[in-house]
């Protein structure tokens, strides 16, 4: 994309992020992005850069059952909850798709993905590849990005410096990461993070192509065929 595309599609962005519904506004409804790699492919980093650069995208913050991590925080990284807590929601149908990854229950929020959607916002997930296979199967309308690292030694590298993994854990880790990475074709798009600036390229176009599909569009085109007089 050219620079000067480059910034009309930036002023696009922010316009769309920052106006005001008109009165009578029914938005459409926004697109499900599921972005999905191995443990330590940068996956997370990617979504977060995402958020910050991109307007009208929202985040759906993920439940589990493990400890907070580092600096993570309840509500804003993760909302931490206890393992019967987890149970119960996911009896009561809460969880679009719930997962055991490495000893700890993940799980998405239905309502709050639903939601964002329909009030016209593209949703962006970070959930591993079974809650991909999930979303695949009970949404349909997802757009699926699977990251994949440039080698094995990176992904051992990023884990380690890290430093938030017990060796067991870390070694668990890279062993799942060696059976994820053959579940590349299931994806629509796959993203080789070698390199950051163009890895997030990547997944900014994905997004605003997506936005371009013509059914995506369908009121703001509509009328703009009743300007020539209609269908």
């Amino acid at each position: 994309m050219s620079s000067e595309a480059q910034a009309v599609e930036d002023q696009l962005d922010e316009a769309m992020r920052t106006k005001s519904p008109r009165r009578g506004y029914v938005p459409e409804r926004g697109s499900l992005i599921v972005v999905s790699a191995p443990s330590g492919a940068g996956k997370s980093s990617l979504v977060e850069r995402a958020l910050q650069r991109l307007g009208r995208l929202s985040y759906s913050i993920s439940y589990t059952t493990r400890a907070p991590r580092g600096t993570e925080r309840h509500g804003v990284d993760y909302y931490f909850v206890e393992e019967a807590t987890f149970m119960e929601m996911r009896e009561r149908g809460e969880f679009i798709e719930s997962a055991c990854v490495h000893g700890h229950y993940y799980a998405t929020h239905r309502a709050t993905v639903e939601q964002m959607l329909a009030d016209g916002n593209d949703v962006i997930l970070d959930i591993d590849v079974q809650g991909a296979a999930q979303m695949r199967e009970r949404m349909p309308e997802a757009v699926t990005v699977f990251i994949l690292p440039p080698s094995k030694r990176v992904l051992e590298g990023r884990l380690r410096r890290r430093n938030l993994n017990a060796p067991a854990d870390l070694a668990r880790r890279v062993a799942n990461a060696t059976e994820e990475v053959q579940l590349y074709e299931r994806f629509d798009y796959v993203i080789i993070n070698d390199d950051r600036d163009r890895a997030f390229g990547a997944l900014k176009a994905i997004i605003i192509a997506e936005r371009r599909r013509p059914f995506r569009q369908r009121r703001k085109i509509k009328s703009i065929l009743n300007t020539f007089g209609g269908e």
